[in-house]
């Protein structure tokens, strides 16, 4: 982890590499709850989703009928995706030190439920949900989303 750290600093030193690309690469968060069938799908794959799993920025979170995933960020976010629900997660960086970053998603169809956590507290504009018709700015910690099934609108 050191070593990795270390690498990270060089690159961000000399330019080659951007904070958020140096935090891309971590686990944006883990699933803690799933019920039903839960895909997390990653870079053309798809796989279940199960306690634990990590989640990443780029990740396509897809639930299926009568099911349901929670998910906790780095940052201490929790999302609350219910049945039938497309989550992308855009990009997500968070350090933990400066509690600087991003977090970008898009709910493409279904409902998430949101408590934002340390990246939203410090920095309200770097956290931004997208709807196929509508993109929030989080200016306070909980919110729900509800898109319909021809990707209408949100609450």
């Amino acid at each position: 982890m050191r070593l990795q750290a270390a690498h990270y600093a060089l690159l961000l030193a000399c330019g080659c590499l951007t904070l958020a690309d140096a935090l891309a690469d971590d686990a944006a968060g883990v699933v803690k709850t799933v019920k039903g069938t839960v895909q997390i799908e990653r870079s053309g794959a798809s796989s279940g989703a199960a306690i634990g799993s990590e989640v990443y920025g780029k990740d396509r979170i897809v639930t299926g009928p009568q099911s349901s995933v929670g998910i906790t960020l780095r940052d201490t976010t929790q999302l609350s995706a219910g049945a039938d629900t497309i989550l992308d997660l855009n990009q997500f960086a968070f350090n933990t030190t400066t509690h600087g970053g991003v977090l970008d998603a898009s709910v493409k169809r279904g409902s998430l439920a949101v408590i934002s956590g340390k990246l939203a507290k410090a920095n309200p504009d770097a956290v931004r949900f997208s709807t196929p018709t509508t993109t929030l700015g989080v200016r306070g910690t909980e919110f729900i989303i509800e898109v319909g099934d021809k990707g209408e609108g949100a609450r």
